[in-house]
């Protein structure tokens, strides 16, 4: 993976104050190492009337398969070897692009504390990338680089020269000729690259958001392709995609007020705005666990049918917890609970606190033996009642925490939801939903044949008629009480 960006000197500007911009010596030639490989930054040439500065990317084929557990282009999990046989070490990427933003972070700031004069100051950029994927065409790579301002070539790369019968490829051999700041080159590229490939070699999160803007400072918000370059960027995820389009519509706007952001997003006043926001449901519930389990004052806590980690992520934050145990039957969810955690991120010592588990909640592992604390948040009710019995011995009978904590629907608050028609369950996915009488039944039934005493506490408004949305016992295992034995059980 190669790029090389060239500039040309005059008589007060020798070309050779590129690498103070770049903040890399020409006479050095220097690697950085990064997740996927190492990269190398050298100058082919470097005179006062011409200097090219050369960054080459070396991927490490298996450290992306692994990092990237077989995710993204030519890594679906049932084609193995097209993980190791792909064009990511020839072609420019986002892994291109993420080592830019690593090699020459300063540069892309537009800092250099030598000559702090040099990064406002056009310079007469030539930008090569011998081999880029575009998926769009040439037509596509003029459309995204000539409103910036560059000349633009962009020669189809040919499938086979031997054979030209077969056409062109997806590749083009890109030029960019211009008078541009190093530093807008830098962050148009950053963005750019990934936009053609349409395709990222990680997960795109929140976060990528605050990169896409910060790098489109300047340019983005005025660029008539704007709206493709963010959702590719973005990797088509539309709720980031309307965030970004949202705050570049800001922008615009403060740009054509000659103001800023502030002034122009100021219709809510967070100081003096006392109008009070509905909580969601699904927070209420959270902080109603959290309050529960923190009067329990457990340290080793098990988050069963932890779907996507969002109570494991709260309780994390909370340094009272030592350990935290997520389990769910689904991987895929799993999958997204370590994407929000961020695990393969995140420091030993945190991670350290955090297991997540693949695991059946209606058979027994004594895996979940001997910890202080169980929550079965939103779990029940996606289980079919004959297997109610199972989950319970599973819990309460053998893995045996010192206290349980259940929530599940109250049906009778359904007539509260006005989009809700009469008769249907709040989820495709319930199995039942019970009212406030069957829970508490259902809740002293278990306690009295686990030994376990059960209090109620109401999640959500409580309604006069019909209750709260959100109903929660609080199991807490009684003293010196012995659970029952299989033969017991039966009998």
């Amino acid at each position: 993976m190669f790029l090389t960006i060239s500039t040309t000197g005059a008589p007060d500007r020798p070309a050779t104050d590129l690498g103070f911009l770049l903040h890399k010596h020409p006479d050095n030639a220097q690697v950085f190492s990064t997740s996927y490989g190492k990269a190398h930054v050298l100058y082919p040439e470097a005179s006062a009337e011409r200097c090219t500065a050369a960054l080459l990317l070396e991927v490490d084929a298996v450290a992306l398969v692994r990092r990237g557990k077989g995710k993204g282009r030519g890594g679906a999990p049932d084609a193995a070897l097209a993980q190791y046989v792909n064009d990511r070490p020839y072609a420019a990427s986002s892994l291109l692009a993420v080592a830019l933003s690593s090699v020459f972070s300063s540069a892309m700031k537009g800092t250099c504390h030598a000559r702090p004069e040099l990064p406002g100051q056009p310079l007469p950029l030539r930008v090569e990338v011998p081999a880029l994927p575009a998926r769009g065409g040439a037509d596509l790579v003029r459309a995204l680089f000539e409103p910036l301002g560059w000349a633009v070539s962009a020669e189809p790369v040919p499938l086979d020269t031997e054979f030209p019968e077969w056409g062109d490829s997806r590749y083009v051999r890109l030029v960019l000729e211009g008078e541009q700041r190093l530093a807008d080159a830098l962050r148009q590229l950053y963005v750019l690259l990934p936009v053609l490939d349409d395709a990222k070699h990680y997960w795109v999160s929140s976060d990528e958001v605050d990169k896409l803007l910060r790098a489109g400072e300047g340019w983005l918000s005025d660029h008539p392709e704007q709206k493709l370059i963010t959702s590719r960027y973005l990797s088509r995820r539309w709720s980031l995609t309307r965030q970004a389009m949202e705050r570049l519509e800001l922008v615009r706007l403060a740009e054509t007020d000659d103001s800023v952001v502030e002034e122009i997003d100021n219709a809510v006043d967070e100081q003096t705005d006392t109008e009070e926001q509905p909580v969601p449901l699904a927070v209420r519930r959270r902080d109603a666990i959290l309050t529960a389990l923190a009067a329990t004052r457990a340290a080793r806590v098990l988050d069963l049918g932890c779907g996507q980690g969002q109570l494991v992520q709260a309780l994390l934050k909370d340094t009272r917890y030592t350990e935290i145990v997520g389990v769910d039957v689904s991987m895929r969810a799993l999958t997204i609970a370590s994407r929000r955690l961020k695990l393969d991120r995140m420091g030993e010592r945190q991670a350290e606190r955090v297991t997540l588990v693949q695991g059946s909640l209606v058979y027994t592992d004594k895996r979940l033996k001997g910890y202080d604390a169980a929550v079965l948040s939103e779990v029940i009710e996606h289980l079919d009642l004959p297997r109610l019995p199972a989950l319970e011995y599973a819990v309460f009978g053998s893995a045996r925490p010192r206290t349980v904590i259940v929530t599940t629907p109250n049906v009778e608050y359904n007539v509260r939801w006005e989009t809700l028609p009469a008769g249907h369950v709040r989820h495709r996915d319930h199995r039942f939903e019970w009212t406030r009488a069957e829970f508490a039944a259902w809740a002293d039934a278990v306690a009295e044949r686990h030994g376990y005493g059960v209090e109620f506490v109401p999640v959500g408004p409580d309604d006069p008629e019909v209750g709260p949305p959100t109903q929660m016992a609080v199991f807490t295992v009684s003293t010196g009480h012995k659970s029952a034995t299989k033969g017991e059980k039966a009998a």
